[in-house]
């Protein structure tokens, strides 16, 4: 029994916790040292006095938090009080459903507190957006209070992130005296501010707003250290830097240098977008040196081209930089315009660039599959804008004044003098290199068309005014690099799939009747025959389906019509005199003993057409018909007309 006891007190001491090495020594040094610490009883007593309070809820911390952060706010922001007022009537001013009394009632509360600050409020993140609306909403006298606190710091507020949109608010609101000052605020610090990624901002707009003399001392700051210093020598009457620089005894070099010295670092910086620069680039390369030119046309050759040509000016140098860059400068052109294809044919100014592109690079095999492809998805939409079905009229007719003005078919010949060979224009401006083309005229319409031999002999007496122009700069033969690019690419039995899919549309439309009117005649040359013969026939039939449809009695749906549409009409009355084949089809389906109908209004147009043809089978096909109509004074011809096809 004893032996079993002595096992069991063994078991119970081995599942007792063992204690570690013995630590009272340590205690009682450490506690001899605290008694050394000063203040060590009133931290312990503190302590326990804490323990006895309750612990604080968390509503309460979240205030103590935030009462703490406001705290660190006004000390660190000097007018934190004043944006917090300003901000809760910014939300009173942003209401939808206030009036413009309440709007202004409470912009001149917002003023009046700020009056003193407004350059400190400016730079503010949200007070900055509470200033703008205040100006957009007060009256003209407290713009004018806004206005002269801020002139004096102009060119501080213009570098500012925040501060800029006030700034342009400003000068939107602006009269013509105030504008005037403002734009003197900045002589002397625009070639700093371009070079500036926010400052160039404020010199742009206050460049759309400026009239002419005030646009011209803008950029004449550009040109020389003496124009930036001396203000009164920008006023001069002459507008181009190669006419100025005699006139006020420059030294070209010197003026080529400071340009040079502007421009490089805008180049570098990638800041492009704006029409002042596009204006001062174009400008620098009318007088630049060949190496310099060839320099700023290889910098610009590539992606940074597509922010550009948004302007008129941009556009010229997009032309520029197609015509005189070597191959591999194209393809980097071509190629950063990939994805943006769509929108730079709908582009006002984009187009002409597109166009120049189809009028002069060589490699047919990288335009197709970049620019058509792009094109091709997009179709529909661009034979009926305005500016979109101009890059596909250049393919159908290149040059054609009748599509493009005069300026617009000058555009792809601007010439950079420096890099131009001898012989090749002098100015930048261009004189123009005139050629006449005269188009390949032939009896049918499938080798070309009446208008063709109109406009070829109207080319061959007066080439200037007819506007036929020569696009230089590839080596490729046009009609080759047109052939690769309309018909064998694809894009022609896409073109002509839209037109028959669309055709009442596109007759209708004031834009797209000129486009079905050139695939309908095989465009100019007969470019587009016999590749897509077959699919002419179905978009004649398609036009003559149109037209055999009932005459509409209602007043309101007459223009529903196609023969009895001003548009519709006329281009119908085109067709019939210029593509025989297309006459035959549309007479024998939808004219052909129904002409008595048509013989009044838009539609007798289209009628007598049938007479005035240049083809002697569709005169008497029509003859037995028509005349009697003509005879009893239904239906009215040009006698000058009717005389000349008799003869």
């Amino acid at each position: 029994m004893a032996a079993k006891e002595q096992n069991k007190n063994k078991i119970d001491d081995s599942k007792k916790r063992k204690r570690g090495p013995d630590t009272t020594h340590k205690k009682a040094f450490n506690k001899g040292l605290n008694k050394n610490i000063p203040g060590k009883d009133r931290f312990e007593k503190s302590n326990h006095d804490d323990n006895k309070t309750e612990p604080k809820s968390k509503r309460q911390v979240r205030i103590n938090q935030k009462e703490l952060t406001e705290a660190r706010k006004k000390k660190r922001k000097p007018h934190y009080t004043l944006e917090q007022e300003l901000a809760l009537l910014w939300e009173k001013m942003r209401r939808r459903n206030i009036t413009k009394e309440d709007k202004s009632k409470l912009a001149t509360v917002a003023i009046q507190k700020m009056k003193g600050t407004i350059c400190e409020i400016a730079v503010s993140h949200v007070s900055s957006r509470v200033l703008q609306t205040c100006v957009k909403n007060c009256s003209q006298a407290e713009r004018d209070i806004v206005l002269e606190e801020i002139r004096p710091h102009l060119l501080t507020l213009s570098r500012d992130t925040y501060a800029v949109h006030l700034v342009k608010k400003i000068l939107d609101t602006a009269s013509k005296n105030q504008l005037e000052g403002c734009i003197s605020s900045l002589h002397g610090h625009v070639a700093s501010l371009l070079r500036h990624m926010v400052g160039s901002v404020v010199v742009e707009h206050a460049y759309q707003l400026a009239n002419s003399s005030q646009k011209q001392s803008l950029l004449s700051e550009l040109y020389s250290v003496e124009l930036q210093l001396f203000k009164d020598l920008a006023s001069t009457k002459e507008k181009r830097l190669i006419d100025i620089i005699p006139k006020l005894g420059l030294n070209k070099a010197s003026v080529q240098r400071h340009m040079a010295s502007v421009i490089q670092p805008i180049l570098e910086k990638g800041i492009l977008d704006h029409s002042i620069i596009h204006s001062a680039l174009i400008e620098y390369l009318s007088i630049a040196d060949k190496s310099s030119a060839a320099d700023v046309v290889k910098q610009l050759s590539g992606p940074l081209l597509v922010r550009m040509i948004h302007t008129k000016g941009g556009a010229k140098l997009g032309m520029l930089c197609v015509k005189h860059g070597s191959a591999k400068e194209r393809k980097k052109i071509i190629k950063g315009m990939k994805g943006h294809i769509g929108k730079i044919a709908n582009d006002q100014y984009g187009n002409t660039v597109l166009g120049c592109i189809l009028s002069v690079v060589d490699d047919t095999k990288l335009i197709t599959k970049i620019v058509i492809r792009e094109l091709q998805t997009v179709l529909k939409e661009l034979v009926l804008d305005k500016n979109g079905r101009r890059p596909l009229l250049q393919l159908l007719h290149p040059n054609c004044p009748h599509y493009a003005g005069i300026g617009d078919l000058a555009s792809p010949n601007l010439s950079i003098p420096s890099l131009c060979s001898k012989g090749e224009g002098s100015e930048v401006n261009l004189d123009l290199e005139m050629e006449v083309k005269l188009p390949e005229v032939a009896e049918s319409c499938d080798k070309g068309t009446e208008s063709d031999k109109e406009e070829a002999t109207v080319a061959s007496e007066n080439p200037k005014e007819h506007g036929q122009l020569l696009v230089d700069g590839g080596k490729k033969d046009p009609s080759l690099r047109r052939f690769e690019l309309l018909v064998k690419s694809g894009l022609a039995e896409s073109l002509v799939d839209t037109c028959i899919e669309s055709a009442g549309e596109l007759l209708l439309s004031n834009f797209g009747k000129d486009v079905i009117y050139e695939v309908a005649t095989g465009g100019v040359g007969g470019v587009l025959h016999p590749s897509v013969d077959e699919k002419l026939v179905a978009l004649y039939e398609a036009i003559a389906t149109l037209a055999s449809l009932p005459k509409s009695s209602e007043e309101a749906k007459k223009d529903d019509h196609v023969l009895e549409n001003f548009h519709s009409s006329r281009i119908i009355r085109k067709l019939v005199l210029d593509c025989s084949a297309f006459a035959s089809t549309l007479w024998k389906s939808a004219l052909e003993g129904k002409c008595q109908l048509w013989a009044q209004g838009h539609s007798s147009k289209v009628i007598s057409a049938f007479l005035e043809s240049s083809d002697s089978k569709i005169r008497d096909m029509t003859k037995s018909e028509l005349q009697p109509l003509v005879d009893n004074g239904l239906l009215k011809i040009r006698e000058t007309k009717l005389a000349g096809k008799e003869g």
